[in-house]
């Protein structure tokens, strides 16, 4: 059992079930994968809609939804098997990740039976991708102060506004954007609503923002008088800070939040073989206990979420820890990378300069030691 000054991770073990399905997926991707398929080193790297697509064959994506809306009613045990397994394997998960991780469950438990009817099906077939729309320039980690505004006109909302670093929003479908409906308040949670968005629609214009490694993953987002019809409002309007936290739930407690660096791990194993210098040995012994606590604290928060919890705080805790673990093993690796290993050289080269972001996305840490010490009734 583990316990921080109060916070409770019950032991939890994964069931047989998930186990055997664990295999399935190892098989799934070794035939699915090309032989020469260099692994990504982060789970926002590899965009493969029609790898999505096959998952989505298979039932792996949406596992825990109602089969009503194309889910599988599996357990969050097994999805959480499926999902370390295709992370640990560095497969092309991001087209559909956004949209089966929190997009979706966000639907379920606050749209209307219309909009899971809508959306939720072609999710589940890899055919239908969302991006999240929280970011604003110049507004920091500050999600309560958005300036994106949508006004009440006849039949729906116009928007107006910009969103930033937004994840694949130029190849993605759909973005549920985080919107300001009332005017401003002492109450600063107050008067946020959530709106379901076309990305290829009307007055929405996406910006592609280079990053350092040459890649296009994160946009800018604008949208200038942009017609929202109120069928796609999500929830209720002034209910947006409630929803957009427990979104965030879904985001920070997986494995993701500690598996981004873990091909380096992997590698840097093979690089100093079966002999390991005793520097190398002990450098492996410590990354490889953090990592077995990290997942022992994720698999305890997916019991929770099995059990209908709500593990707010929880989930901040792991991805605090987990994402300073993964900038962590970047930067060790990296002092004791035996030269000539182009593998190692390779995934750490991706992973540096990815890790910048490790710290910043789904909340930063100052945002998240927030999150916990309220929980802990600190502040």
């Amino acid at each position: 059992m583990t316990m921080f000054a109060g916070l409770l991770f019950e032991p939890t073990r994964l069931p047989g079930e998930a186990e055997v399905l664990r295999a399935e997926v190892r098989d799934f991707v070794v035939r699915e994968l090309p032989p020469d398929y260099w692994p990504n080193s982060d789970f926002n790297e590899g965009h493969s809609p029609d790898f999505s697509r096959k998952l989505g064959e298979r039932g792996w994506i949406g596992m825990t939804w109602p089969k009503r809306f194309g889910g599988g009613e599996r357990t969050f045990f097994e999805r959480y098997v499926v999902t370390e397994e295709l992370l640990a394997a560095g497969a092309p998960v991001s087209a559909h990740w956004i949209a089966d991780r929190q997009s979706g469950p966000l639907l379920l438990n606050y749209g209307t039976e219309d909009q899971c009817q809508r959306y939720l099906p072609r999710i589940a077939r890899g055919e239908c991708f969302f991006s999240i729309g929280m970011s604003e320039p110049n507004s920091g980690s500050d999600l309560a102060s958005v300036r994106t505004r949508a006004e009440r006109v006849s039949d729906g909302w116009v928007v107006n506004g910009t969103k930033i670093w937004t994840t694949d929003a130029h190849r993605n479908h759909y973005i549920i954007t985080l919107v300001r409906t009332e005017p401003p308040s002492e109450n600063r949670h107050a008067g946020l609503s959530q709106l379901l968005i076309d990305l290829r629609g009307k007055g929405v214009t996406v910006r592609p923002i280079r990053n350092l490694a040459g890649g296009e993953d994160f946009n800018e987002v604008v949208f200038e008088d942009c017609f929202v019809d109120d069928d796609d409002v999500v929830g209720e309007p002034g209910n947006g800070w409630t929803q957009v936290t427990s979104e965030l739930g879904y985001e920070r407690s997986g494995p993701e939040r500690f598996l981004s660096a873990f091909r380096v791990f992997v590698e840097f194993v093979r690089a100093v073989g079966n002999e390991p210098a005793p520097a190398e040995a002990a450098l492996i012994g410590r990354l490889a206990s953090h990592l077995m606590t990290l997942r022992r604290m994720s698999i305890s928060v997916a019991g929770m979420l099995q059990k209908g919890g709500s593990p707010v705080v929880e989930s901040a805790l792991v991805k605090s820890l987990g994402n300073d673990f993964e900038k962590l093993l970047g930067e060790l690796v990296r002092l004791q990378a035996p030269p000539g290993h182009a593998g190692l050289e390779k995934c750490l080269r991706q992973t540096l300069l990815h890790s910048p972001s490790f710290t910043l996305r789904g909340g930063t840490r100052e945002i998240l030691r927030g999150v916990i010490a309220r929980g802990l009734g600190l502040r």
